[in-house]
């Protein structure tokens, strides 16, 4: 597979993410709280001066494919090329959404660890992207963390946008039961923001979990929180990608569109 190096799930999946509801918990008023990571160890800093990625590995830090091999959305995710999908400038990466020549749209996704397993997991911890996200109908940019085993797995959702819905990002959570589907549980948060402000500054987003809880953060304060499941037994990898659709129809996307990622981070909880 050609390595790269650059320098300076559809309609039923949103259905069930808005329908469904496993917690149960109150949510937290927003902005209960901060949390202050640059105390703590840092494990994984990519400042994005340069992008080290291939197809799907092995001896990158990055693949342009979920380890499963799993793409979803309504834009097929691409091998990284010389200038697309993704591009850095000035320590920023920019991951573009566009259509091909012959009107199929194509986008990217990086995965920090590929389909052997190698690459950077890690259990628990605090995870934070820097991002500003592209505008339109359509767009569905997202940064979340995934871990899989044979029966199923748990992904944590920091940041999800619906390009149609200006005035919000969603968090959520899911837990994927893979040998009876039915069985998988959802829970989610809308958490409402200045219309438009995703797409005209960089905000960070994050999540810090621990045995107990998982709480999502904007901004360094906290919107969300749900108890850690019982599930939750490996660790995870980190994904951000641009996709579209969702279930939302993309005849408006603008073309191309782009999400702008200044830095993902994760650091160890000063109790693990």
């Amino acid at each position: 597979m050609p390595v790269v190096r650059l320098h300076k799930s559809n309609a039923s999946y949103f259905v069930m993410l808005v329908l469904l509801s496993w917690f149960g918990n109150e949510v937290p008023d927003a902005h209960s709280a901060d949390i202050e990571p640059d105390k703590w160890q840092r494990t994984f800093s990519e400042e994005f001066d340069a992008l080290d990625v291939s197809a799907r590995g092995p001896g990158t830090r990055w693949t342009a494919h979920t380890p499963w091999n799993g793409d979803f959305g309504d834009a097929r995710f691409m091998d990284p090329a010389k200038d697309f999908p993704f591009t850095i400038k000035d320590g920023v990466l920019s991951i573009e959404a566009r259509k091909s020549a012959g009107g199929a749209w194509q986008s990217g996704l990086l995965s920090s660890s590929d389909p052997t397993g190698s690459g950077f997991k890690q259990k628990f911890g605090y995870f934070e992207v820097r991002a500003r996200l592209p505008r339109g109908e359509g767009v569905w940019p997202a940064f979340w963390l995934s871990s899989r085993g044979e029966a199923g797995g748990v992904e944590v959702d920091i940041l999800e946008h619906y390009g149609h819905a200006p005035q919000r990002y969603t968090a959520a959570f899911h837990i994927w039961n893979r040998k009876d589907p039915s069985k998988s549980t959802h829970s989610h948060q809308w958490v409402d923001v200045p219309p438009g402000s995703l797409s005209t500054d960089f905000h960070t987003f994050g999540a810090s979990v621990d045995p107990e809880f998982i709480r999502y953060f904007f901004d360094r304060r906290e919107v969300w929180s749900v108890p850690t499941p019982t599930e939750f037994q490996l660790p995870f990898t980190i994904l951000v990608n641009l996709a579209l659709g969702a279930g939302w129809p993309i005849v408006n996307t603008p073309n191309p569109s782009i999400m702008e990622v200044d830095y993902i981070r994760a650091w160890a909880l000063p109790e693990h």
